[in-house]
């Protein structure tokens, strides 16, 4: 957190989390209410969660602070994730996970190349650190489109037993990618990936305990208010009329993703577009290939049954065609106004058709 002598609006948010917590025990049937602070609650506490990942990483190395933020990155969504599989809510789950791909490189990075791109006719970032970051999530297609396809065509004597058997050992195989996508990138390859930041001359350096302290104390905040979020996430969905998928794809991935997105467009519109993609395609990446393997491992300790990987054909086609739409705008490393309003059209017409994809 920035220093500062007086608490800002945004500070102020924070307050929610305890309201959220406090009206759930209260006045349960107050569902609706009790929703909606957690969701006010939840974003400040990710922005802090986020603010104290970059401090510590700037202290102890490229090399920590890469495994630092592969951990707490996504820490957000890990968390009401594993909350809503304790609960047994694997279609919430699964359908977080690909809200958060299409969230990341649709309406993160279209909002960024948009309001970036308004004052200046083109934006250039890495175009090598860009295709590498796309072709990674190319391979998270596939490893959410195989376990599907394998459900339609194998001949299943066995039910659940080869499929859950299949989908483990993919996630094993996501989650080995990444932690080798992370030598390329914070080690052999790291200078594709631009010269780490230099402190200024001057600059007093942040206390560790400062750091570490807000990281526990907003991870804890974050656990405790998810809890509550996931209690409500039901009854609230029905009250409005919305599936359990588009509560996951739209709702909760945008909350916890509420930080990396003021982050990615803040950044694009300073004209640092190498960073706005970073953190779109970095994000979305880590999803694919750290968080939703975490999960599957996670479900056999706390969910009332293993999860699978078994995502609907509709998810299954959203995160494709926004891949492909990242892949192909990503190519050229530059960017304009009009691109960013396009991924953002493409974003309003999947989530559209998440909204009323019948449940």
């Amino acid at each position: 957190m920035p220093a500062t002598s007086r608490l800002s609006p945004r500070h102020l948010l924070v307050l929610f989390a305890p309201a959220a917590w406090i009206a759930h025990y209260v006045a349960p049937e107050r569902y609706i209410l009790v929703f909606l602070l957690a969701v006010a609650g939840i974003i400040p506490l990710a922005g802090w969660i986020g603010h104290a990942t970059d401090q510590l990483a700037e202290r102890l190395g490229s090399g920590i602070g890469g495994l630092l933020n592969a951990t707490f990155g996504n820490a957000t969504e890990l968390i009401i994730a594993a909350f809503a599989l304790r609960e047994g809510l694997f279609s919430l789950v699964k359908a977080s996970i690909t809200g958060s791909i299409i969230g990341n490189v649709l309406l993160v990075f279209g909002a960024a190349a948009f309001l970036g791109g308004l004052s200046r006719p083109v934006q250039r970032f890495n175009r090598t650190a860009a295709s590498m970051g796309t072709t990674m999530l190319i391979l998270s297609v596939v490893g959410l489109a195989v376990p599907a396809v394998f459900h339609r065509i194998a001949t299943r004597t066995t039910p659940a037993t080869p499929e859950l058997q299949l989908d483990t050992e993919i996630a094993v195989v996501l989650f080995v990618t990444y932690c080798v996508s992370l030598v390329f990138t914070l080690h052999t390859h790291r200078q594709l990936y631009g010269a780490p930041a230099e402190h200024h001359a001057g600059a007093a350096p942040t206390a560790l305990w400062k750091p570490v302290a807000i990281l526990l104390a907003a991870t804890i905040g974050v656990a405790f208010v998810s809890e509550v979020l996931v209690d409500a996430v039901g009854e609230t969905a029905r009250t409005f009329g919305m599936t359990e998928t588009f509560v996951g794809v739209i709702i909760v991935a945008l909350v916890g993703n509420a930080a990396e997105h003021f982050s990615a467009v803040t950044l694009a519109m300073d004209d640092k577009m190498d960073a706005a993609i970073g953190i779109a395609v970095g994000s979305s990446t880590q999803i694919a290939l750290f968080v939703a393997p975490v999960l599957v491992f996670l479900s056999y300790l706390i969910a009332p049954q293993p999860m699978d990987l078994l995502f609907t054909t509709f998810e299954i086609v959203a995160v494709a065609i926004a891949v492909l739409t990242i892949a192909f705008i990503a190519h050229d490393g530059e960017t304009n106004w009009m691109e960013g309003f396009q991924l953002l059209a493409v974003y309003a017409i999947l989530a559209l058709a998440f909204y009323f994809l019948p449940a």
